[in-house]
C-alpha cells in the first residue's frame, strides 16, 4: 500500500468551500436575514447545491449573470453558481440596458438569474442580443427551480481557474471584464475576516453591492466566520439604523457617500456598541471620520480596484496611534496604508521604474501583485499586458509613501492640477471643502486660466438645508492649506456618477475645457 501525499496535503482552494465549513460546524445557527426570511447555514448550504443542479444544464460550464439587489438570491449565487462549475457573472443593477447587454454578449453569458424590478429592463436587453441566455426570474420560477433540481456540488481541480467575471465600472469606453481565480478569491476572503474581525458573532448588514467586486469578497468573507448576513435591497438610511438597532448589527461596508448618509440621516444617533465599517472607493475625508467615530462606529479606510479584488491595501491601525488627539487620528485613517495580509509589499514607482523615497513627499504611481490580483482582462490581452507591464500592476493612482511605510494617494494621474508650475493635489483640496460643516461632497478639477494655465474649481454638493457661499468655501480652504490651492470658483451643484456611485469628473471637465485643443495648460 502507497501513500497519496497529494491528496493528504493538498485541496485545490475556492471560497466555495466556506459555506461547507459553516455548515458543518454551525448549520443550525442562522445565515442569512432577508427581509421577513432566515435561513440556516444548513439551509443555505442545500439551496446553493440545488441551484448548481437546477443551473447546470442550462449553462453546461458557460457564465451565468446574476442581475440582482443584495438580497439572498445574489448571495445564494456566489456559491451556487461556482458549484454549478460556471463563472459567475455579477452585474451591476445600475447600469443602462446597452451596457448590460455588452456585458452578457461579451461574457457569453448562458443564464440570467434577475429580480423581478428589473423585467423591463431585460425584457430591453434581451431584445439586442443574437444569442439570448436562457432567463431565470427570481421569486416563484427561481424557487421551482430550487424544488426540481437534485443538489449538485463542483470543486474546481485548478484553483487558478476561472471563478467570477467582473466588469469595470469605468468613466470612458467599454468595460473590461476582470477574470477572479479561486485562489484569489479564497485568500482574499481570509484576509477580510482577519482584518475586518469578523467571527460567529459578527451580524454584517450589506450596505456594499454584491456585485462590485464581489462584494469585496464578503458573501464568502462572512460565511467563512460563519457570521450572519442580513440583506439590505437598497441604501436607506432609516432602514440602515432599524437594522442596526433591531438585528444587532455589528459590521458594514460602504463608500464615503453612505458613511455620510448614516452619519447625517435623522435616526442617527451614539451607539451603545462599536460597529466596524470598512470604507473605500474614494479616501475618506478626516470631517467623515470625525462625525462616524462621533456616532460609536470604527471606521478602517481599505484601498482597492476591480482588478485586486477589492481591499488589497488598508490603513492599519497601530496602538501607538491611539493616544493622539482626533484630528490627528483622522488624518491618520484616512491614508491607504499597507497591502493586507495577504497582499505583497505595494510600491510606488517613479516613471523610470524605481521605487520613490519614503519620504512623504515624493509621488509616483501605486503598483500592486501578489494572489488577490486578477488573471487578466476577458479577451482583452493588449488592455492586459498595458495593466502589467512588468508583473506589477498600474492602478492609475498617484500617491507618497510616508516613513513609515504607510502609502498615501494623492490623486489619480489625470486629476493632478498644475497651476503655475505647482503641483495641487485634488484629493487634498476636496477633503479641506469636504471638512465644511455644510459640505456633503465635493469633486475638484483642473479648469483653464489665462495667467496661471490651470487653477482648480471646486463642485460641491450641499447637504440638505444647510447654506454655503462661494466666497465660504473659498476661506474655509485657504484657512487649511496653501493659499494657492484653494479653489478659484465654487458651483454648487450635484456631482455626476458613475453606475457604481463613483464622481465623473470627467463629465465637469468635458464642460469646463470645452473649446479646448488641449485639456491641459
Amino acid at each position: 500500500m502507497t501513500l497519496d501525499v497529494d491528496s493528504l496535503s493538498f485541496e485545490p482552494l475556492t471560497p466555495t468551500s466556506y459555506l461547507d465549513r459553516a455548515a458543518a460546524a454551525h448549520g443550525d445557527r442562522v445565515a442569512v436575514v432577508d427581509g421577513q426570511s432566515r435561513w440556516t447555514y444548513a439551509a443555505l448550504r442545500d439551496r446553493c447545491q440545488r441551484l448548481a443542479g437546477g443551473l447546470a444544464p442550462l449553462a453546461e460550464g458557460r457564465p451565468v449573470a446574476v442581475l440582482s439587489p443584495n438580497n439572498h438570491v445574489s448571495l445564494e449565487a456566489h456559491f451556487g453558481v461556482p458549484w454549478a462549475g460556471s463563472p459567475l457573472v455579477a452585474v451591476n443593477t445600475r447600469l443602462a440596458a446597452d451596457d448590460v447587454a455588452y456585458i452578457l454578449e461579451h461574457s457569453k453569458a448562458a443564464v440570467l438569474i434577475h429580480d423581478p424590478s428589473f423585467d423591463g429592463l431585460v425584457d430591453e436587453v434581451l431584445t439586442r442580443l443574437d444569442a439570448p441566455p436562457h432567463r431565470i426570474r427570481s421569486g416563484q420560477e427561481y424557487e421551482d427551480l430550487l424544488a426540481d433540481s437534485e443538489p449538485l456540488h463542483l470543486t474546481p481541480a485548478d484553483e487558478r481557474s476561472l471563478l467570477s467575471i467582473n466588469y469595470t465600472s469605468g468613466t470612458t469606453g467599454r468595460p473590461k471584464g476582470v477574470m477572479y481565480h479561486h485562489r484569489g478569491a479564497f485568500l482574499q476572503a481570509v484576509a477580510m475576516v482577519g482584518h475586518t474581525g469578523l467571527t460567529p458573532s459578527s451580524v454584517y448588514l450589506w450596505t456594499l453591492p454584491m456585485f462590485h467586486c464581489n462584494g469585496w469578497t464578503f458573501p464568502w468573507a462572512v460565511t467563512a466566520a460563519a457570521a450572519t448576513h442580513v440583506c439590505l435591497p437598497k441604501v436607506d438610511p432609516a432602514e440602515i439604523w432599524r437594522l442596526l438597532q433591531e438585528e444587532g448589527v455589528t459590521h458594514l461596508n460602504g463608500a464615503p457617500t453612505v458613511l455620510s448618509m448614516i452619519a447625517d440621516a435623522n435616526e442617527s444617533a451614539p451607539l451603545d456598541r462599536k460597529v466596524r465599517i470598512a470604507t473605500g472607493g474614494a479616501p475618506p475625508s478626516p470631517a467623515i471620520l470625525r462625525r462616524t467615530a462621533e456616532l460609536g462606529f470604527e471606521v478602517t479606510h481599505l484601498y482597492g480596484l476591480t482588478e485586486t479584488y477589492g481591499p488589497a491595501m488598508l490603513c492599519d491601525w497601530r496602538p501607538e496611534w491611539n493616544d493622539r488627539d482626533a484630528d490627528a487620528k483622522a488624518r491618520l485613517k484616512s491614508r491607504q496604508g499597507v497591502g493586507n495580509m495577504i497582499s505583497c509589499v505595494p510600491r510606488v514607482i517613479a516613471n523610470d521604474g524605481t521605487d520613490v523615497p519614503a519620504d512623504g513627499v515624493t509621488t509616483g504611481q501605486i503598483a500592486l501583485r501578489g494572489n488577490n490580483l486578477m488573471l487578466g482582462y476577458l479577451d482583452d490581452l493588449e488592455a492586459t499586458l498595458a495593466a502589467v507591464p512588468d508583473g506589477w500592476f498600474r492602478t492609475g493612482d498617484i500617491g507618497v509613501v510616508h516613513a513609515d511605510g504607510y502609502v498615501e494617494l494623492r490623486d489619480r494621474s489625470k486629476d493632478v492640477i498644475i497651476s503655475g508650475g505647482e503641483n495641487i493635489a485634488s484629493v487634498e483640496v476636496e477633503q479641506a471643502i469636504e471638512d465644511h460643516p455644510a459640505v456633503l461632497e465635493a469633486a475638484v478639477i483642473a479648469v483653464p486660466d489665462e495667467r496661471w494655465g490651470e487653477v482648480p474649481a471646486a463642485y460641491v454638493c450641499l447637504k440638505d438645508g444647510a447654506t454655503a457661499t462661494e466666497a465660504e468655501i473659498i476661506e474655509h480652504v485657504k484657512g487649511r492649506l496653501a493659499r494657492f490651492k484653494a479653489p478659484k470658483t465654487v458651483t454648487f451643484t450635484e456631482l455626476p456618477r458613475t453606475s457604481t456611485g463613483k464622481i465623473q469628473k470627467f463629465v465637469l471637465r468635458e464642460k469646463a475645457w470645452a473649446g479646448s485643443e488641449k485639456r491641459i495648460r
